[in-house]
């Protein structure tokens, strides 16, 4: 890691390797994805069928589960077996906290319809 000094003399932090920089973006690049993203702040509320997911987030059905086979590839989102059902959910704490802080300051922060229409 390379250590850079900011411009103001505020401590600076180490850059991380290439490959977490890689990481990184991959996981900002699923939830450019306005669905991918609501789905995902969905279950960081709590777990969710697909059917569940669908009629929460607006999606059809075989849309969600394509979006949910994107973001389990990319280990943001995990699932497991109940009877005949699969149950997904997010299991890493990291990704909660930070869609729950950028889209829950957002909201907070939007006047009444602002942000209608606003990106894809």
């Amino acid at each position: 890691m390379t250590r850079v000094r900011d411009f103001d003399d505020r401590p600076a932090f180490d850059d991380p390797p290439a490959e977490v920089i890689a990481e990184a973006a991959g996981a900002f690049g699923l939830l450019a994805s306005s669905a991918r993203l609501h789905i995902v702040w969905a279950l960081a509320q709590g777990e969710s069928d697909v059917t569940g997911l669908a009629e929460r987030v607006g999606g059809a059905l075989p849309a969600v589960s394509q979006h949910l086979t994107k973001l389990k590839l990319a280990g943001l989102v995990r699932s497991r077996r109940e009877g005949r059902r699969q149950v997904y959910f997010v299991d890493d704490p990291d990704i909660v906290a930070v869609v729950r802080l950028l889209v829950g300051r957002l909201a907070e922060r939007a006047p009444a319809g602002r942000l209608r229409g606003a990106g894809a």
